[in-house]
Parts: structure tokens; C-alpha cells; sequence
């Protein structure tokens, strides 16, 4: 019979307005991999920073117990010296230092006052190995893969003595082939004894490698299922929600139209290294009412197409056209592009898509001030009636208007994020991993978002790492590597082996490789 390692007993914690945890137990067995899943805004997150000191004790009511040991952090130090260490969803690394040296940041190797730079290094591989990192760890944090940095986390984790291993959405950023190499890992630290707390919105993940699950829905634990429990992605879903969620991907009948959207002999050359070409002769086309997809591995120039062409925020000696039924126009500029009814969200929402010290009103009107102005003054009301429209219509759960954006969950500042674009009626949507990092609930309401939007006759151009969201969302999917086209798919071709197919050719037919 295992042993409980931590025990948290009748945690209540209450923001301005919200109690985001309401009377939550918890107890994580020695030795297993416990997943913790609810909705965004569900607790979890913020049952995670009370157990690793984000929270103070005094903070928030009720008690926590290791080793059956009750604990009192008052702040992060205190539950890492407990054995308590936690990897959040945005990677906490310094890009311009080394691997070894960002594997004991904040807790260096020393030899007297000095840092001892070779006891550190060889210390850093050892942990490395053990994570299954094979880079050269003199390399810099900003020229390894997202993949590879997760695993300096972990290094970095397990270099604390670490016990309870805390991972927040680990694999949220990675690519089926990382993601699944990170779960191997966390299954191998299992059986050196590793306790491992999981948050995930991927209930694939968690359905493979979890001893034990929590549902968390509004602030209280529903139910703690077990892995000989009869346990089913729908079941999880059924506690995750409240409900029964019948199609993940919702239905509609798909009647496009003319072409609204085409790049021709699109390129783009990396924005520091001039001389690299980076994007090669794209051409795209979208209808109206129409979702195209664009898949592709991690570093095929997604992302880098889509912010070349909106307002060439990506790139230099950028050449090609894009035209809007079938004129060219002009996107020289973010403005530019808005005023032609272009519009893009960032796969970045909280670096890039959002101002996080600013309210959910200020996020939502930043693209239509001067749309909501009365004769080039800000009008307050306005703007309220604008934003309050825009949180009905997509189901943002907050506090009010005055609410900053970052104390939303993720899933509803993603939404505050559509919301700000979608007041901007677009008539061109780019999309770039919409559902990154949120859950099964608030994925289905952005699709249906989608869904409207194109009955409307807008054209959206989905960009995303989840091949099934693709496959079940698109009407066709362009298939790109390495800063070119390399597919083209209609949705009676779709499949995940056809998609991987036209990136394997491009490959062999470059005498090319997969680094």
C-alpha cells in the first residue's frame, strides 16, 4: 500500500471577487504520476501555487502536509527546500546563458564565493542524461528546440532534490514527437521513485501515463479516479464540464465560395541573417467561407508566414503579393493589414496578444479606438458596450470589465484575445494555435467561434500543432516544412498519415533529414 506524500486538506482560497478554490482535498501517493484536469479557471493552477509557495500560508485557508509533516510556506524557497519544485507553462529560462548555467540558476554550485564552473557543468550532464538530453550543453537556451528546453526544466527541477515534481501544461508547446518523448521521461522518473503531479488539457496524456486522476470543476474537486477505475476521456470531460460534450469539433455544412484570400511567390528571409532564406515561393489561397488549415512540424515557418504577411512583423527583404478578391493590397503594415480587413492572434497571447496589467475593456476596444471614438475622443460608454457585447458573445468568465487580463485563465484570455480581433470584423482571420494551453470546453466554443465566423462568409486560416483539431475543423490543409508548401489536402484525402507523407517526400526528395 502506497504511501501518501502530500496531503492537502480543505483549501480555500478567495480573490476579489471569486473564490477560485472552494474546501479542495487532495492526496498524491508516493511514487505516482497524479493528474489534476478542469476547465480554465476550474483551480488548478492556483492549487499548485498555494502547494509551491506562489501563495504564502496566510494567504489562503487550510493545511498542507508532506510526509505527513504539516508545511507552511512562505514562499517558493521554502517549498523547494520541502522537495517541492515546479515547471510552469511559460518556460522560466535565461535564453542568452548557457544550458548548464540555466540548470542551476538561482541555486549554483559554489567554491567559496565563486561559482564552481566545472563541478557545474559536469554536474548539469549528469542531470541531462538522465532526462535523455543529448545536445552539447554549452549550447545557448535560445538556440535549442521547445522540446529540448522542457527537458532542461526538468533537469533544472531535479537538480533542487526534487521530490514532487509539479508540471503545468508541460507539453502544450511540443510537437506529438516531444511531447511524446517528455511523457517517457516522466514514466522512466517514475521508477526511480519520482512523485510527479501532471495539469493537462491533453486527456490522451493523461489517460496514458496517470496512476490517478482529479477533476477539478469551479473551484471544488469532483471526483479522484484511479487507473483501475473504468476510466474514459468522456468520463473526464462529463466531470470537466458538467456535461455531455457530443462533438468536440462542431458540425456545419461547409458552402465555400469565390477566393478571398491568396499569396503568390510569397518569401522572407530570416530578420537577423539576412543572406538565409527562411520562407520559399508560398502560394496560398482561401474562400470564403472557408477554414484551410496549415500543419507542419515544429520550425516549418508556420508562425513566420503568418506574421510576414501581417504588417511583415516577421522577416526581411520580404517579396511577393497578397490579394483580397483577387486585387492586391497593401500589407506593409499591421494597419495597413487591419484596414484591409486582415486579422491574426498570436500563438503568444500573454507576450504578444494581450496587455496583462490592463483591464479586459482596454484588450478588447486596443484595435477599435478609433472606430468607438466620438470625434477622435475616447468614448467610455462605447467601448463598455462594446466589450460587454463581445464577453457575452464568447463566454468570457470573469469578474467584470475591469478585470486585468491576467488573472484570467488561460482559456478565457485566449478568448479576450478572439475578441479583440473579432470586434475588428475581419474579413481575414489567422488563427496561430488558438487552443494552445486551454481546455476541452473552451477548444469546442472557439470552434464553434470559427464555425460562425465562416457562415458569415469570413475565411479563416487555422494554424495548428494538434493534427486532429486540423482534421476536424478544416475544409482543406496546405502542408508545410521548411519554409515551403509541400501539400495540399482536401477533406476526403485528410488523414494524419497524409499530411506526415507530404513531409517525409519534401524530405526525401531534398535528401533532407529530420533534426
Amino acid at each position: 500500500m502506497k504511501k501518501f506524500i502530500l496531503e492537502m486538506k480543505n483549501i480555500t482560497k478567495v480573490f476579489p471577487g471569486v473564490k477560485a478554490l472552494d474546501n479542495v482535498n487532495l492526496t498524491v501517493k508516493q511514487g505516482d504520476i497524479h493528474a489534476l484536469v478542469g476547465e480554465n479557471g476550474a483551480g488548478k493552477s492556483t492549487l499548485m501555487n498555494v502547494l509551491s509557495g506562489v501563495f504564502p500560508h496566510g494567504k489562503y485557508e487550510g493545511e498542507i502536509f508532506m510526509h505527513g509533516e504539516q508545511c507552511k510556506f512562505n514562499d517558493i524557497k521554502a517549498s523547494e527546500s520541502a522537495g517541492i519544485s515546479i515547471i510552469h507553462q511559460e518556460l522560466s529560462m535565461m535564453p542568452n546563458l548557457s544550458i548548464a548555467e540555466n540548470v542551476f540558476i538561482g541555486n549554483e554550485i559554489r567554491k567559496g564565493i565563486m561559482v564552481d564552473w566545472n563541478l557545474t557543468f559536469k554536474r548539469a550532464e549528469e542531470l541531462l542524461k538522465r532526462v535523455g538530453f543529448k545536445q552539447n550543453i554549452s549550447l545557448l537556451v535560445k538556440d535549442i528546440s521547445v522540446g529540448d528546453q522542457q527537458l532542461v526544466e526538468v533537469a533544472k527541477a531535479l537538480s533542487k532534490d526534487v521530490r514532487l515534481l509539479i508540471l503545468d501544461e508541460p507539453t502544450s508547446a511540443l510537437n506529438d514527437n516531444d511531447a511524446a518523448h517528455l511523457l517517457d521521461i516522466l514514466l522512466q522518473l517514475k521508477k526511480q521513485g519520482m512523485t510527479s503531479i501532471i495539469i493537462s488539457h491533453k486527456l490522451h496524456e493523461v489517460c496514458k501515463i496517470a496512476d490517478r486522476i482529479t477533476i477539478i470543476r469551479d473551484g471544488k474537486v469532483i471526483e479522484t479516479l484511479n487507473k483501475e477505475d473504468d476510466i474514459s476521456q468522456d468520463r473526464i470531460i462529463h466531470g470537466m464540464v458538467g456535461r455531455d460534450l457530443p462533438d468536440v469539433f462542431p458540425k456545419r455544412k461547409s458552402t465555400p465560395s469565390e477566393i478571398m484570400f491568396e499569396t503568390r511567390a510569397w518569401n522572407a528571409f530570416d530578420p537577423i541573417d539576412t543572406n538565409k532564406q527562411t520562407l520559399f515561393d508560398i502560394d496560398i489561397k482561401i474562400k470564403k467561407g472557408e477554414i484551410v488549415g496549415l500543419s507542419g512540424l515544429m520550425g516549418a515557418g508556420r508562425t513566420e508566414f503568418a506574421l510576414s504577411v501581417f504588417g511583415k512583423s516577421y522577416g526581411s527583404k520580404i517579396s511577393g503579393t497578397v490579394y483580397k478578391e483577387g486585387i492586391p493590397i497593401d500589407v506593409s503594415t499591421v494597419s495597413s493589414c487591419i484596414s484591409n480587413g486582415i486579422a491574426y492572434t498570436t500563438e503568444d497571447r500573454k507576450g504578444a496578444g494581450l496587455i496583462l496589467s490592463e483591464n479586459i475593456k482596454d484588450n478588447i476596444v486596443l484595435v477599435n479606438l478609433w472606430d468607438l471614438a466620438n470625434n477622435g475622443i475616447r468614448a467610455k460608454q462605447l467601448e463598455m458596450n462594446a466589450a460587454s457585447k463581445q464577453i457575452e458573445k464568447l463566454n468570457v468568465k470573469c469578474s467584470g470589465l475591469e478585470q486585468q487580463a491576467v488573472n484570467l485563465s488561460g482559456g478565457n484570455q485566449q478568448k479576450v484575445v478572439l475578441a479583440k480581433w473579432i470586434l475588428s470584423a475581419p474579413d481575414i482571420l489567422i488563427l496561430d494555435e488558438p487552443t494552445r494551453g486551454i481546455d476541452v470546453g473552451a477548444k469546442r466554443e472557439i470552434f464553434a467561434i470559427m464555425n460562425e465566423l465562416v457562415s458569415q462568409g469570413k475565411s479563416v486560416l487555422f494554424i495548428s500543432s494538434e493534427l486532429p483539431e486540423l482534421l476536424g475543423m478544416c475544409d482543406r490543409i496546405y502542408v508545410m516544412n521548411e519554409g515551403t508548401i509541400v501539400g495540399e489536402l482536401d477533406k476526403k484525402d485528410f488523414s494524419q498519415e497524409a499530411i506526415m507523407q507530404a513531409i517525409m517526400n519534401h524530405y526525401n526528395n531534398n535528401e533532407g533529414r529530420i533534426s
